[in-house]
């Protein structure tokens, strides 16, 4: 359960202070809704470019690699087993067919060097369509779980939640409480490390306690396995309770008679030059892509 502690999971980096940590958290948030986005309906290049993105920008702002060795290097493996899994699966095409037609003359067939089969050995093969299965989905594993770190990672959730009150103000005119969802989202990102905190907390000391599974049998495992979980959702609605006695004794009644200025939000130069870089992001991402033939 130490991979909890060393594993950043949904955890803010304040020092140090990188080039990421200083921009808009608006402008990066819609640079994250970007990086989710673009993979739809991309090529296998283009999907692999993003992967090569996120890991240049980590290395380019400089975060300190114990912050995001371990779960780019977990993630890195996940993501390779799936394209190893994903490459030599079947790719649901291995039919062979009767040919209808008589058998064409090799002088006047026309030369090409394409093949669909690119790999086979011993029962093991690799098809164009497997190989394309397995980029799509091994590269959407690694851009939607880093992208998403990557921004929990360098942007406090004070100024997310500011960012998306800002981005969502326009719907205060459809009566939509904005307000209430930015408090809620605010509460739910300071809630994730206590979770997993608590979640730690309680395996260990069941690891500390030796005990035997094999005479505990499958009815006693799941039992001490239901009170582990009873135990976690007390722990957690207890620290859910002292977090709602913090805000009272603070005099929080409601979030329209107790406005809490989160962040002070103001574009700037850098935010500018990453708005252009958008800009041409997504006219990179709708120009012809060579595709694997």
């Amino acid at each position: 359960m130490d991979l909890l502690r060393n594993l950043p999971l949904g955890l803010y980096l304040e020092q140090p202070i990188t080039w990421l940590h200083k921009l808009d958290p608006r402008v990066k948030l819609i640079w994250l809704l970007s990086f989710l986005a673009a993979p739809i309906l991309a090529s296998s290049p283009w999907r692999i470019a993003l992967v090569l993105m996120l890991i240049a920008i980590t290395l380019t702002a400089k975060i300190p690699l114990r912050a995001w060795k371990q779960q780019m290097g977990w993630l890195l493996m996940l993501s390779g087993f799936v394209f190893l899994l994903g490459a030599f699966v079947p790719d649901s095409f291995n039919v062979k067919y009767q040919p209808r037609l008589p058998p064409i003359d090799p002088s006047l067939a026309i030369a090409s060097d394409y093949q669909y089969v690119l790999f086979q050995i011993k029962g093991f093969t690799i098809t164009r369509r497997s190989l394309e299965l397995a980029i799509r989905v091994s590269t959407l594993i690694f851009n939607v779980i880093y992208s998403s770190n990557l921004y929990l990672l360098t942007t406090a959730p004070e100024e997310i939640t500011a960012g998306i009150e800002s981005l969502m103000r326009p719907l205060r005119r459809f009566k939509v409480p904005v307000t209430e969802i930015a408090l809620t989202l605010t509460l739910s990102l300071r809630f994730i490390p206590l979770v997993l905190e608590e979640v730690q907390n309680l395996i260990r000391s069941v690891n500390t306690r030796a005990i035997n599974w094999k005479k505990l049998g499958v009815k006693g495992a799941i039992r001490v396995w239901m009170l582990v979980a009873e135990r976690l959702l007390e722990n957690l609605l207890l620290r859910a309770e002292q977090m709602a006695n913090a805000m009272t004794v603070r005099g929080f009644t409601s979030p329209n008679t107790h406005r809490v200025q989160w962040q002070q939000l103001r574009l700037k130069t850098t935010d500018g030059m990453a708005i252009a870089l958008l800009i041409i992001f997504w006219i990179a991402r709708w120009l012809p892509f060579p595709t694997i033939n």
